[in-house]
């Protein structure tokens, strides 16, 4: 080999590490990685250096080359996950008490350098324990043709470094976790086992972390193990990339830690392609299926009146609006859609969103901000508790449907200026109904804004479908937010109210003043979908009537539901068993979600059925009975 040298770098603050990195480079490129080192100081997550320490040395030319440990990635969701992963695996190693090593965490934050532990005993063998042992003298051999030397990859230099720990004299095992607030993956290595990466072994934002090298031998070999750690210059062949980010930068790498981990743990998402309307069946990537994952509550989305009405805005005023409403984008049918929705809910006016998100964030924000509280229920949509910790109030979450425990909290906030308390009307993930006259009358005692959110009501509850005060028979609550998007057929979203609510909204909410209003073709198909539920009530009645029917034959076989709306929530628990039980109802023919953490709790995961009018009494009866074979103990 031509003449080598060993470039390190170390930078602290205050007297407190920040980095430190090594490379084993070519006399012809000290330069140039001693550069990208000091610049890799200056950016590092732990803040700014005052201090930078670049140390060049030459190395002798028998450099020892070691093969790099065989790696294996193990994805876990929770840092308690893998812990217990790591205890495991130290335990096939033949260490008995991982726990206790792990324990001893705590204790590694302020080395410079690794914990040296006896394995058997727990005895810290470091000569310098405010130090720890440092390996050093290491790098990956094919970095310099990759052309990534002195480039940060944690990936390749964990790697390096535990093969060289796994060489070392009488050095049994390594577990690493990991000093960086931002990067939540460690390692446990042994010789035998490999490299064994960990994706998630703390919080993020910890900043606690370390290395602890596990000896086991003679106290007289102590000092050789550290020379060797220390002080013999290794390259190391055969390191792999990162399979699931190859070369990507870090911040990629993390992202696709984080996938690793849902797609571990249940969680991992997909998008279906359906080719065609989402009526009581479908084709669901190139199969039919009989559907019960659509809003489409009514089947109004395909009527061909509602198409037509959408065609026919297309038409005369294009596909798109233009601009936002303020400026350019209010047109006709926006202006009749206002006004209908306003009377079919029996309230003063109404305005339009893009999209019931944008209602619910644009009104809550509008609403209340600094100095003022907000109330939520427990349950409530994403849209909700995004609107919420959006507006800059005060947040405080009541019990699930719990009306005294609202008026408590309620209560409690009397020195705030504004308080605003929302809930869902319909449940979309349990499809129970709100208690109205309850909610309005601890609200008005209070001297609170109420506001309900509507979206799975309208259309569905009430003798006609137009809500909450429909089926209680009672007053509307202050705010009503609703969306065009589930038994309307369409999409965008809407609040009702007074006239005063309406225009301070219209001035106030930002998500309608600064977005671009949805198209006319959807606001017509919106329009004509609500004429038809007006001309048409018994579509309502014909939803009811399913619910009744599915909930009755699921209950007559032991498989306790409720069917209070068009959402029939049937609760697995575990995640990977909620997905199987979807997968094998789309093996039998029927569309079911498998609904699961975060939209749900952890370990409630749950199929939610969506029941639509269109479906018939043959399809609902072999949904149940499929159901109810795949739910057996």
């Amino acid at each position: 080999m031509s003449e080598t040298y060993s470039v390190k770098m170390r930078a602290s603050s205050d007297g407190h590490h920040v980095s430190g990195a090594e490379k084993i480079v070519p006399a012809a490129s000290v330069s140039k990685v001693a550069s990208r080192l000091v610049e890799r100081a200056l950016s590092h997550e732990r803040g700014t250096p005052d201090f930078i320490n670049v140390k060049i040395e030459s190395l002798p030319s028998d450099i020892l080359r070691l093969k790099a440990l065989p790696v294996k990635t193990h994805v876990v969701a929770t840092p308690a996950e893998g812990r217990a992963l790591a205890a495991q695996l130290l335990a096939e190693a033949g260490i008995a008490n991982a726990d206790e090593i792990m324990a001893r965490f705590s204790e590694t934050h302020s080395l410079r350098g690794a914990m040296l532990l006896d394995a058997d005993t727990l005895e810290r063998l470091e000569p310098d324990q405010s130090r720890g042992v440092r390996a050093t003298y290491m790098d990956d051999a094919a970095a310099l043709a990759k052309g990534t030397a002195g480039v940060k990859n944690h990936y390749a230099e964990a790697i390096v470094l535990a093969t060289k720990v796994q060489n070392a004299p009488n050095i049994i095992a390594e577990i690493c976790v990991s000093d960086d607030p931002d990067y939540v993956t460690g390692y446990v290595a042994t010789r035998e086992l490999g490299y064994r990466r960990i994706t998630v072994l703390k919080e993020k934002g910890d900043p606690n972390g370390g290395r602890i090298f596990l000896y086991r031998g003679s106290r007289d070999e102590v000092a050789k193990t550290i020379e060797f750690l220390e002080k013999t210059p290794i390259l190391v062949d055969d390191v792999p990339t990162l399979p699931s980010a190859a070369n990507a930068p870090r911040r990629f790498g993390a992202l696709a830690d984080a996938l690793d981990a849902r797609q571990a743990a249940g969680l991992s998402r997909r998008c279906r392609t359906l080719g065609g309307p989402t009526g009581p069946t479908a084709i669901v990537d190139g199969r039919e299926l009989v559907v019960f994952a659509s809003n489409d509550y009514l089947d109004l989305a395909r009527d061909p009146r509602v198409v037509k009405a959408a065609a026919d805005a297309a038409n005369e005023f294009g596909a798109g609006s233009g601009g936002a409403r303020l400026t350019t984008g209010t047109q006709p049918p926006h202006v009749r859609l206002e006004n209908a929705l306003a009377k079919f809910k029996g309230s003063e006016a109404a305005l339009l969103y893009g999209t019931g998100y944008m209602a619910n964030v644009g009104a809550i924000s509008a609403l209340v901000g600094k100095g003022d509280a907000v109330l939520s229920d427990e349950l409530n949509h994403a849209s909700i508790i995004d609107g919420c910790r959006l507006s800059g109030a005060d947040v405080l979450v009541y019990r699930h449907g719990d009306m005294e425990d609202l008026d408590r909290k309620l209560g409690a906030c009397r020195e705030h200026r504004r308080r605003l308390a929302v809930s869902d009307g319909v449940f979309s993930m349990d499809g129970d109904i709100l208690d109205l006259p309850r909610f309005l009358e601890v609200t008005r005692r209070h001297d609170a804004f109420s506001m309900v959110d509507e979206a799975h009501a309208t259309g569905i509850v009430g003798r006609t479908g137009r809500g909450l005060a429909e089926y209680f028979g009672c007053e509307l609550p202050d705010v009503l937010m609703g969306t065009l998007s589930k038994a309307l057929g369409s999409e965008g979203g809407f609040v009702c109210g007074s006239k005063l609510l309406v225009e301070y909204l219209r001035n106030m909410s930002r998500p309608f003043i600064f977005s671009t209003a949805p198209g006319a073709p959807a606001m017509a198909a919106a329009l004509t979908a609500l004429e038809v539920l007006i001309a048409e009530p018994g579509r309502v009645a014909k939803l009811r009537e399913n619910v009744a029917l599915f909930v009755s034959e699921l209950v007559c076989h032991g498989v306790a539901v409720r069917g209070e709306t068009a959402i029939v929530p049937i609760v697995v628990g575990d995640e990977k068993r909620a997905l199987a039980a979807s997968a094998a109802l789309e093996e039998l023919g029927f569309l079911v979600p498998a609904i699961r953490y975060p939209t749900v709790a952890r370990g409630a995961a749950r199929l939610r059925v969506a029941l639509m009018s269109a479906h018939t009494q043959e399809q609902l009866c072999a949904a149940a009975a499929s159901l109810v074979e795949i739910l057996k103990p």
